[in-house]
């Protein structure tokens, strides 16, 4: 059985300014300037992008666990394809890493133009516990590749990673009592995410007051969206679709991550 102070901060972790592109980046176009290939194929600018970052309060009931970082801190080149770098860190703080230090950090790189996943990194440390996991996607061939088990997965069309899944629904409509579903890869398995859209509600948090649509995605899998329970994540109700609020109620209580600070990308801004 996972101990709870894991499972809290693992769920955290997997609870994502001008583009800041690198050097070896110079003289090409902002890939800003130009849409996306959205869902459904429909061209699009993302409501997100380079210079984005949300930071949560990590919270097991009223007991402060730690904090969560979502970031986008640049654009970069992944195996010849420009990504956005999404990172995600989920640290215990001083008082829980006396007993269960604390330190997750998922990487996803997120293709621009495509928005699927070119790649996904994991590094766990959780108490006496290490684990690390790397995944590259080869979309054209449609597999997962694991090089430190030297092992090839099938994957389903334009799937993403439990990472880049949170930012993908981003760009989704959403619609109230309805669901929407994205073709999810994570553990060598296949899966497909559902999210059903819930409710409208305002909800207030360190970071301000926000009207919101609640969510509940569904999967069955280690990572952001493991279903231990019920999840629901509170995104606001605009283009942006911002998650402020992430919920879940598991046998040992409930646990959320609640936005503390944020600052929007220019992709933002321009919407």
């Amino acid at each position: 059985m996972t101990p709870p102070g894991r499972r809290a901060i693992r769920w955290g972790a997997a609870l994502g300014a001008a583009f800041a592109l690198a050097a070896t980046l110079a003289g090409a176009a902002d890939p800003a300037l130009e849409p996306a290939v959205g869902p459904g194929g429909t061209p699009a600018v993302p409501p997100f992008g380079a210079g984005e970052s949300m930071t949560f309060d990590l919270k097991w009931g009223f007991v402060s666990g730690g904090t969560a970082v979502l970031a986008i801190p640049k654009v970069v080149m992944e195996r010849g394809f420009l990504c956005y770098h999404i990172v995600s860190v989920a640290e215990s703080n001083s008082f829980i890493s006396v007993f269960f230090p604390v330190r997750d950090v998922a990487e996803s790189f997120l293709d621009v133009r495509e928005l699927v996943t070119r790649r996904f990194e994991k590094r766990l440390r959780e108490g006496d516990y290490r684990a690390h996991d790397l995944v590259l996607f080869d979309h054209d061939r449609h597999v997962a590749y694991y090089p430190d088990k030297h092992r090839a997965v099938p994957i389903s069309l334009d799937a993403q990673d439990v990472l880049s899944s949170l930012y993908f629904v981003r760009m989704m409509d959403l619609d109230v009592g309805k669901s929407v579903y994205i073709e999810n890869h994570a553990d060598k398995k296949n899966y497909p995410l559902e999210i059903k859209v819930l409710r409208r509600e305002r909800v207030s948090v360190p970071a301000g007051r926000f009207d919101c649509l609640v969510v509940e995605p569904i999967m069955r899998s280690s990572g952001i969206f493991r279903h231990e329970g019920t999840l629901q994540v509170w995104l606001t109700d605009d283009e942006v679709h911002l998650p402020v609020l992430m919920r879940s109620k598991v046998f040992i209580g409930s646990i959320s991550a609640e936005l503390t600070e944020y600052r929007l990308s220019d992709n933002s801004k321009r919407r």
